[in-house]
């Protein structure tokens, strides 16, 4: 049998969000992109997924499935481009595994930049 590892068609970048001095005495949020990519598999969520968020009054519209050894937090970033060509960056909201480790789940929301 073969792992997931075949079914993760992406390689999404990583930005996690660091705290740095502003130079003024305060602090300052800033993305950095983390070192190499990840695998991934974008899916939507299902019907049931979609109805559990909306009731939870969370923004999970994607779900990214990864490998369990990839270092992707909450509030993390996951960027990259859909077989369109079109660049995609989605905001982790959580990330989870199943009770045997054979893949990460990460309830995303994708984030529309505006043009």
């Amino acid at each position: 049998m073969r792992g997931p590892g075949r079914f993760l068609n992406r390689r999404l970048e990583v930005w996690r969000p660091t705290t740095v001095p502003d130079g003024y005495g305060g602090q300052e949020t800033t993305l950095v992109q983390q070192p190499g990519t990840v695998r991934a598999k974008v899916d939507q969520p299902s019907n049931a997924d979609q109805l559990l968020a909306q009731q939870a009054g969370s923004e999970h519209d994607h779900t990214v499935y990864l490998l369990p050894s990839a270092d992707v937090r909450r509030g993390d970033e996951l960027r990259g481009v859909d077989r369109l060509g079109q660049a995609q960056v989605f905001r982790v909201l959580a990330t989870v595994q199943p009770s045997t480790p054979i893949y990460s789940k990460a309830p995303c929301q994708l984030i529309q930049r505006g043009g």
